[in-house]
């Protein structure tokens, strides 16, 4: 006795998994029926059923509408004889705007690991004038740069050399790290130790200005008891 078996490697590609091939099959079994209306109603239907397999979420209804109309038609090769809800265009695929790729900063492919941000602040040090102000500027450039390393390459040690020598490299040269400046480590604990002593002082800031407020309270409410003292 021979069984014929039919292999999905043998069927009709799926042109949208996400609906699986049963939507597939009842749309181009929605293309033979004769009746029009009813053939709007079982179309409707079947748009109502990829709804159900595919929540629209957090999703914009009406513009989530309209593509599960355009996936429907791409699937019936867009030949359906039916009429879209009033307000949905229906556009092919090959229509539709793309958005042109946003290619990567050219000037960041050097050196992915600081990022693209080092190099807006080399800029700017570039563009000020020489003097202690710009030397300090690019100290914590390089400590920032440092820091970046070392969170990327968390297994071997980074030296300081390393990072004058990148520094030189992405500024053309421009940038250079002064004679007898700090260890870029201390450098960047220095301002790691700012940061906290900043948090702490706002956080010390707040708790004043909570207590000073719990306190304008308490002496609201004892005015307010006096006062009906004294009424009665």
């Amino acid at each position: 006795m021979k069984i014929d078996i039919e292999y999905n490697t043998e069927r009709e590609i799926i042109k949208f998994p996400e609906y699986g091939r049963s939507i597939q099959e009842m749309l181009q079994y929605a293309k033979t029926i004769e009746d029009r209306d009813k053939r709007q109603k079982t179309i409707e239907s079947i748009i109502g059923l990829m709804m159900t397999l595919n929540p629209s979420g957090n999703r914009n209804l009406e513009d989530y509408k309209e593509k599960l109309w355009d996936h429907a038609f791409a699937i019936a090769d867009y030949d359906l004889d039916v009429t879209p809800p009033p307000g949905i265009v229906l556009r092919r695929q090959e229509e539709r705007p793309k958005a042109e790729p946003v290619g990567y900063p050219a000037t960041a492919t050097r050196f992915r690991h600081y990022g693209n941000g080092i190099q807006a602040l080399m800029r700017k040090a570039i563009e000020m004038p020489d003097g202690p102000k710009k030397e300090g500027f690019v100290e914590v450039i390089a400590s920032y740069m440092k820091l970046a390393y070392k969170t990327w390459n968390r297994e071997h040690y980074v030296s300081d050399d390393i990072v004058k020598e990148d520094l030189e490299i992405l500024s053309d040269g421009q940038l250079v790290l002064h004679e007898g400046h700090d260890s870029l480590d201390k450098l960047a604990a220095g301002a790691g130790k700012h940061d906290k002593d900043r948090r702490q002082q706002n956080q010390r800031n707040r708790g004043k200005q909570q207590n000073n407020g719990g306190g304008r309270n308490r002496k609201r409410a004892n005015y307010g008891n006096n006062y009906r003292k004294r009424k009665k």
